[in-house]
Formats: C-alpha cells, sequence, structure tokens
C-alpha cells in the first residue's frame, strides 16, 4: 500500500465525515425549518441514515487498509457520490428558501464529498494504468 495515498484518502475520508456529520446533524436539529422535506423524515432517522452511510465509508476504509484495495476504493467512491445527495434539498425548494447555515452545510458536504471522489477516481486510475504499489524493476527482468 501506498503510504502517501493511505495518507491523503485517509485525511479527506475524516474530512468528508465530518461535513457529512454536520449536515446530516444540521438536518435532523432543524428538521422542521427545512423547507418542504416530507413529515416521514424523523430526527432519529436523518441520524441513522448518516450513521448507516458513514458504515459503508468505514467498511471501505478497513477493506482498503486490509489489502482489498479495489473494492475498498469502490466503497469509498460510492460513500463519497452520496454526499452529492444533499443537492437534492434544492429540488423541493430553490436555494434562497434555505438559510445561510443550511446553504453552508449542504455544499460543505458536497465539496467534501467531491474532493473524497476525485482523489479515489485518481486511485482507482493509478491501478487500473499500473501505476499502484508496482515492485521496481530492471531493465533485464531480474
Amino acid at each position: 500500500m501506498n503510504r502517501r495515498e493511505s495518507s491523503w484518502l485517509t485525511g479527506l475520508l475524516l474530512f468528508y465525515v465530518a461535513a457529512s456529520f454536520l449536515h446530516f446533524a444540521h438536518n435532523a436539529e432543524y428538521l422542521g425549518d427545512y423547507p418542504n422535506l416530507p413529515a416521514w423524515i424523523t430526527r432519529t432517522a436523518v441520524y441513522l441514515a448518516w450513521a448507516g452511510l458513514a458504515l459503508l465509508g468505514i467498511l471501505g476504509f478497513v477493506l482498503y487498509r486490509k489489502g482489498r484495495q479495489l473494492t475498498g476504493l469502490l466503497l469509498l467512491g460510492l460513500y463519497a457520490a452520496f454526499g452529492f445527495d444533499g443537492l437534492l434539498h434544492y429540488t423541493r425548494a430553490p436555494v434562497d428558501a434555505h438559510t445561510g447555515a443550511m446553504n453552508f452545510t449542504i455544499w460543505f458536504e458536497v465539496v467534501a464529498a467531491a474532493v473524497l471522489l476525485f482523489a479515489v477516481v485518481l486511485a482507482v486510475v493509478k491501478r487500473a494504468l499500473g501505476g499502484a504499489d508496482r515492485a521496481p524493476t530492471t531493465e533485464s527482468g531480474i
């Protein structure tokens, strides 16, 4: 495993986990203030949804660290992609119908997700091109 890559992914994963929690916690605590959310969404359901998604990210990271790198990266990518779901708030009401704090937490999560997803895609492409974790070889093949 490439230590530099692992350090970057660790930091970006923690950054996204924090941004995601901030957004979900804000959703949960101010649920009634978010415009046009369905009545069936509860505070508990919001926290449980966050925990379930976070477990997906943690599972991906554990698999990555345990040597199942491609599987782990794909799960991390899926976890990061869920960070764009916050934009669905804007299908229920326009940006100006949300408070500054609502918009901040939505966009903070989206940006953090985008950065993590970009790093994951780079790591997958690096592997696809044969550039990850390859042992150096000599020109003679020995």
